[in-house]
């Protein structure tokens, strides 16, 4: 039953993707409204959804006290930079393209399908094990895969570092929520309340975004080709793995995991390709229709993948 309850916000996800394509089918929308959604989103909603997250799902005693699961996600990230880097080179994956591909095997979708997972898989229980998960990831994505896309430009002319992204607008966002955090400074409710209906805008806005781009691309766009099947075997084979071995094979030295909070972070390693990768990769002149492609396979794809790494990390942790 609550597999079934994770399913159906994958089809909820699904749905709002076909809302963006049927709307821009039928000419609702105008040429620049997708440059101006991915505007808003990266440089106001996400700022705010993840300002109100932090605060919201975190506290300080809780950084101390899942520390040690800290440790282990960020040995899985960094490896599997590691592997995203090593899969890039061998297979030659092309500028434009590299920073999303770097991106799908690296970093997940935790706040848009992972928090949902976990609550319909082990319940509010699991709740701050997924908050180690969430933090990693939220550090990895803004504070380097960010970057790493930005910088990716498919102008093989432009070579120097653009040092003016290497703050974007999210991590700025997560930064100053640390700093409210760990000085514990208040926010009025006025405040929360205005940067969460802004933040709420993230999930539908990205979402419809990438149908807008589905249906500039066509449905045929959707296919598995070289970059596509690699990048996929990184997020849902090699991450989760990299996730499942350290868990395993380290708590000699590491400290083990409580069971439920070992079997929470294998699953949201193997959750899909974050839904704002098309919008990094439009703001930073990449390929789109790849980014596009990306995200809508491995969210369709994952409804497969993670009963089967659900059930290996129940037997390794019982």
């Amino acid at each position: 039953m609550a597999f079934l309850n994770s399913i159906e916000s994958v089809v909820t996800i699904i749905l709002m993707i076909a809302l963006g394509f049927i709307l821009r089918q039928r000419g609702w929308f105008a040429d620049s409204f997708a440059g101006n959604i991915s505007r808003l989103i990266t440089n106001i909603a996400l700022p705010a959804s993840i300002f109100v997250s932090v605060l919201k799902f975190l506290t300080r005693d809780k950084l101390v006290s899942l520390s040690g699961g800290l440790v282990y996600a960020f040995l899985s990230f960094a490896i599997s930079y590691l592997v995203a880097y090593i899969l890039a080179y061998v297979f030659k994956v092309r500028p434009g393209r590299k920073g999303t591909f770097i991106n799908v095997v690296v970093n997940a979708n935790t706040i848009f399908i992972g928090l949902p997972l976990n609550v319909a898989l082990f319940g509010n229980q699991a709740l701050s094990y997924f908050l180690v998960y969430y933090v990693m990831n939220t550090i990895s994505t803004w504070a380097i895969g960010a970057l790493i896309i930005a910088n990716d430009s498919p102008d093989k002319g432009q070579k120097a570092f653009n040092w003016k992204k290497l703050l974007p607008a999210p991590l700025i966002g997560f930064l100053v929520a640390l700093v409210f955090l760990l000085l514990a400074i208040p926010v009025p409710d006025f405040a929360t309340s205005t940067l969460t209906y802004v933040g709420n805008l993230v999930t539908p806005l990205s979402l419809i975004y990438i149908g807008i781009v589905l249906s500039d691309a066509g449905l045929k766009s959707i296919h598995f080709d070289k970059d596509t099947v690699v990048a996929l075997v990184g997020r849902f084979i090699f991450a989760p793995a990299v996730m499942l071995t350290l868990l395993v094979f380290a708590g000699g030295f590491l400290g083990h995991l409580p069971h439920l909070e070992a079997q929470t972070l294998a699953v949201q390693a193997a959750t899909p390709a974050l839904a704002v990768l098309p919008i990094l990769a439009n703001e930073a002149n990449g390929d789109v229709k790849y980014a596009t492609n990306v995200v809508t396979t491995s969210t369709i794809l994952f409804v497969v993948i993670v009963p089967v790494v659900n059930t290996i990390a129940t037997m390794l942790f019982k």
